[in-house]
């Protein structure tokens, strides 16, 4: 399974480690359909047709395990994220890239920008 990362899963981020062992697929961007708020130490990407911006993240091409251990990170269960279909640009536009989108109040959270 391909997973977009834009945040703390990126190389280099607090929670990359959770990707020890998957392989990088490559530097991805998104289409101008989302926008990212700082949720306090990690970013929420949220679906914004209007206002959206491309946003930058990396591709990973992850195992079963993994992905289950990304969901209950994600809090997917819990209703913080939800995992879902990421609209990207070349060369991943026509994979199903999957990626977290975040469900939660936006009011009070920053914009984040296009990388985090």
């Amino acid at each position: 399974m391909l997973v977009f990362g834009y945040g703390t899963l990126k190389r280099g981020k607090s929670n990359h480690a959770f990707l020890d062992g998957q392989k990088f697929a490559g530097l991805a961007v998104t289409r101008a359909v989302y926008r990212m708020y700082d949720a306090g130490g990690y970013p929420g990407l949220v679906y914004d047709v209007e206002n959206g911006c491309p946003i930058r993240g990396e591709v990973w091409d992850v195992d079963e395990a993994c992905l289950e251990r990304l969901d209950v990170l994600e809090n997917v269960a819990g209703g913080d994220y939800q995992r879902e279909k990421i609209a990207l640009e070349p060369p991943f536009d026509g994979l199903d890239v999957q990626g977290y989108r975040w469900l939660l109040r936006l009011t009070g959270l920053r914009d984040a920008g296009q990388s985090w």
